[in-house]
């Protein structure tokens, strides 16, 4: 519900991809470059999803990650991925893709609570895993169920290919963000334009 921001002394290739994204997009962020042949994993150990967890606003206090929920979170992160690269195509998802997110969506959610001045809300106080991935899983059946398949994109830089949902009035958006991968690809066209001059 807050909209975390990146901290500013991390490399920007390693920073979490959060902003106003949707939680099921933000989770499907944390493989950068997915284009390259060497994706970029943003959560690589229990600890660093734990901090992606606080940093994304679903939890105030860092939970106790094991291992094993750290590839739970990677195996729903795909499953969402795959999800939504076929239905954007028209295609069924994979039934196993269906199944990974069914079966985290009926699990307890997080649950939202409204701030005093009653214009904001935020989660109630949790420290387990489970509720952020049922959240997540949930958001990702919305997102397959309302979205039109032709709102649903990867972005048009071929090193990235990350998800996005285009929200602009006439449907063209390219980029999953324009800060990193619009500015980046101008930047190649300039050089390349520079280069041919």
């Amino acid at each position: 519900m807050s909209q975390a921001r990146t901290s500013p002394g991390r490399p920007r290739s390693i920073q979490f991809r959060l902003g106003d994204r949707r939680p099921c997009i933000a989770l499907a962020a944390t493989l950068g470059d997915r284009g390259r042949e060497q994706p970029l994993e943003r959560i690589p150990d229990p600890e660093t999803l734990a901090r992606w967890c606080l940093e994304g606003g679903f939890l105030a206090v860092s939970p106790k990650i094991a291992a094993p929920e750290l590839a739970s979170v990677r195996l729903l992160r795909e499953a969402i991925y795959r999800a939504a690269c076929a239905v954007r195509q028209l295609r069924k998802p994979l039934p196993e893709d269906v199944a990974t997110i069914n079966v985290w969506a009926a699990r307890g959610t997080l649950v939202p609570e409204l701030t005093p001045d009653g214009r904001s809300a935020g989660w109630k106080d949790e420290r387990a895993l489970s509720p952020v991935l049922a959240t997540i899983a949930r958001d990702a059946i919305d997102m397959l169920t309302r979205t039109p398949p032709i709102r649903i994109k990867l972005c048009a830089d071929p090193t990235c290919r990350a998800l996005f949902v285009d929200e602009s009035r006439p449907g063209q958006r390219r980029w999953c963000s324009m800060n990193f991968c619009g500015n980046r690809s101008k930047s190649r066209t300039f050089a390349r334009r520079h280069r041919e001059s």
